[in-house]
């Protein structure tokens, strides 16, 4: 952490600020906060999360589904400038190193006073929106509630539920209500979902690694996949960013745009397509890519989790630009998106909260809180400290998998190459899901290459797995 410019402290001052925080009345609805505890709001995330950013509604309306998204009132409890907010500023985003996770926020405001949790009363930012079956958005709208989320449950529990191939969660199977409710918000993704492939967004299933810990030992290596639970958050989260990003535009004031430009190494995503007799345009084409990888994913299962690892390293990474309203749209290639934001993570991401902080401004009728010149200064902190973290993550996956595998030296894997650089050629096995050094056959390989690899050495300590081809 402290390698990459990372505090792992919090400043002085901070307990102070959350002691007063701590001592504050409840939170209570008014003329300017909504109540709407009564509605059967629930929230959908990994089985560890404990910094619940958003919860979810829906109900069937004339005209389509009513989706609301309340997302977290961080900025209530952490004003500009205090020792908390100093501190996010700096750090700019949470840390998971799968052994720990280092919180932007102090724990007793992300895991307690501005998460979500279940049956707690908390302040939130709610994105209202109704959906039509040909998947456009309409009544929308942005204003801050009294909320209480009635059920808290995970991607693992109900995704397999909602595909059918297991059977409903105990807090779904407890309450027919909630499970319409469910099966309701999944129809309302759904269409979300398809408007997004119409317009050209990416379908990619991406595979994570995610440690298995057990008293503090790494036992293994888990394999996450993208579920219909988890695919209906995205979309949800998507939804709520592209409102948000538009009502900032439409009130002609400043935002911090979240965007992924048009791939630069495209003619190479290119030579992959061809390989599998499939000709994409010589210009960058969200639509026909997306189309590409449907049909591989169709006919060739066995081999998409590598070809969309592949898509993805070439086509970049994302980042965070300062735009005022007016300014030349970037867009967000991989979601085919032209107007959007990050405000779905505020306990996590320092950019969300900052545009939530944006949006109340818009709401009150009153200045930006942040002058133009600042908000271009945090939208390049952001970059930089999200690509810090990255290494920091990565680094730590990389010393948990050589634990893992240090009794597997010998064996040969299934490989992808995902970076060539000037210090070397890396490559993904995918089972389990794992990153190392290319140390012999690296000649002439190039990024989406399937190889075949022997595991030859780990080093826990630098994070070290070299393999040979």
């Amino acid at each position: 952490m402290i390698d990459e410019g990372f505090d792992p402290d919090f400043p002085p001052g901070a307990d102070q600020q959350l002691a007063a925080l701590k001592a504050r009345p409840a939170p209570a609805a008014n003329g300017d906060v909504h109540d709407l505890r009564a509605l059967l709001w629930s929230s959908i995330d990994n089985d560890s999360s404990r910094d619940l950013d958003q919860i979810e509604v829906a109900e069937r309306v004339n005209g389509g589904i009513r989706v609301r998204i309340a997302i977290a009132d961080v900025d209530s409890d952490v004003a500009i400038g205090t020792p908390i907010d100093q501190h996010a500023a700096t750090q700019t985003t949470t840390v998971y190193t799968g052994i720990r996770t280092f919180s932007m926020l102090p724990e007793q405001l992300s895991t307690d006073l501005t998460s979500l949790n279940e049956a707690a009363d908390r302040l939130a930012m709610v994105v209202d929106m109704v959906v039509a079956g040909d998947g456009s958005i309409s009544s929308t709208g942005i204003y801050r509630a009294l909320v209480r989320n009635q059920a808290q449950l995970t991607y693992n529990g109900v995704g397999g539920w909602i595909e059918g191939t297991a059977g409903a969660p105990p807090k779904v199977g407890a309450s027919a209500d909630l499970a319409a409710q469910l099966r309701l918000q999944d129809e309302a993704a759904q269409i979300f979902l398809g408007e997004r492939h119409r317009l050209g967004a990416l379908d990619i299933d991406r595979v994570e690694a995610e440690a298995v810990i057990l008293d503090g030992r790494v036992q293994g290596i888990d394999t996450r996949r993208k579920n219909r639970a988890t695919e209906l958050i995205e979309n949800f989260m998507i939804a709520a960013n592209s409102v948000m990003e538009r009502t900032l535009l439409k009130a002609g004031a400043p935002s911090i745009r979240r965007v992924v430009r048009t791939p630069e190494r495209w003619p190479r995503i290119v030579e992959l397509a061809a390989r599998c007799g499939e000709t994409l345009p010589k210009e960058a084409d969200s639509g026909a890519l997306n189309t590409f990888l449907q049909k591989r994913k169709a006919v060739d299962q066995a081999h998409y989790a590598d070809l969309s690892l592949a898509v993805i390293k070439l086509m970049g990474p994302g980042e965070y630009v300062f735009a005022r309203a007016g300014d030349a749209n970037l867009g967000h290639f991989a979601l085919a998106a032209h107007d959007y934001t990050h405000s779905t993570a505020p306990n996590r991401r320092f950019a969300d909260m900052v545009t939530q902080r944006l949006i109340k401004s818009v709401l009150a009728k009153q200045p930006s809180p942040y002058s133009d010149g600042q908000l271009d200064s945090i939208a390049r902190t952001c970059t930089l400290r999200e690509d810090a973290a990255r290494k920091v993550e990565r680094v730590m996956n990389k010393r948990i998998a050589a634990v893992a595998l240090e009794h597997r030296i010998g064996e040969t894997f299934a490989a992808v190459v995902t970076g060539v650089t000037p210090k070397g050629v890396f490559v993904r096995v995918l089972g389990p899901p794992v990153e190392g050094l290319l140390i012999r056959g690296q000649q002439g390989v190039d990024v989406g290459d399937r190889l075949t690899v022997k595991l030859v050495s780990t080093d826990p300590r630098r994070g070290y797995i070299d393999f040979a081809a």
